[in-house]
């Protein structure tokens, strides 16, 4: 489970997936084959979460990660790279953002 605490040191994640509901549920099958299979099994993993928004137009993940030399390793593994393709032909877009936690209500 992803832990929001403001006492976490690593590297948060925050990736948006914009797609249409014909492709949402493969689009989030794809996602988590994806971190069942690779992505948490990857140096410095921590947690994550993925959420779909109501129309399924949109999918948010959350990662956290040790350090973000961590997650920028796991991009680059032939594995992941080869998702990533296919992942992309399945949304119109997706952008991941490198974030750190600054504060929690």
């Amino acid at each position: 489970m992803p832990t929001i605490s403001r006492d976490f040191k690593g590297q948060t994640v925050i990736t948006t997936f914009e797609m249409t509901p014909a492709t949402a549920h493969d689009l989030m099958e794809a996602l988590q084959a994806a971190y069942a299979e690779v992505i948490s099994k990857q140096p410095g993993f921590v947690a994550a979460g993925l959420h779909m928004n109501d129309a399924q137009t949109r999918i948010a993940n959350y990662s956290q990660w040790t350090r973000r030399e961590d997650y920028q390793a796991m991009l680059r593994t032939p594995e992941m790279r080869e998702r990533n393709r296919h992942i992309a032909t399945l949304c119109r877009h997706f952008e991941p953002v490198m974030y750190e936690v600054m504060d929690v209500m």
